[in-house]
């Protein structure tokens, strides 16, 4: 007669060792994907990253004034002074208007312009 038990239930049976692959072989077979999957991860994700934070930094410490900038927020402006401290920069976003921002809110460099000469008014402000 058929019995449902044996339906939901499977049979155990006994294993025995054998004189194959040591335990640490395995460990290192599981390791060797892991490994690949990270060296791909570091050559097309965390690599490229690091090199554009590189060259943002770079472009922000090579600004100057008469560069046309991008911020963060997506104003565009022409860099009118770079001020004392070096960690704000008066930008002028119309005719006449001009903002203090941070210097770290640029994103992009537009237009690098050769520095005009600074006028009386810049040097007293």
């Amino acid at each position: 007669m058929f019995d449902l038990s044996q339906l939901f239930i499977s049979s155990a049976f006994a294993q025995t060792p054998d004189s194959g692959p040591s335990p640490l072989g395995s460990i290192g077979a599981n390791l060797v994907p892991l490994l690949a999957i990270f060296a791909v991860f570091y050559v097309l994700l965390i690599r490229p990253q690091q090199r554009k934070l590189d060259d943002q930094e770079k472009m922000i410490k090579a600004l100057k004034r008469g560069d046309r900038i991008i911020t963060g927020g997506g104003m565009h402006g022409k860099v009118v002074k770079i001020l004392d401290d070096n960690e704000h920069v008066m930008v002028e976003i119309a005719d006449g208007v001009q903002v203090k921002i941070v210097r770290n809110t640029i994103s992009t460099l537009a237009a690098k312009i050769e520095p005009a000469p600074a006028n009386d008014a810049d040097k007293k402000a």
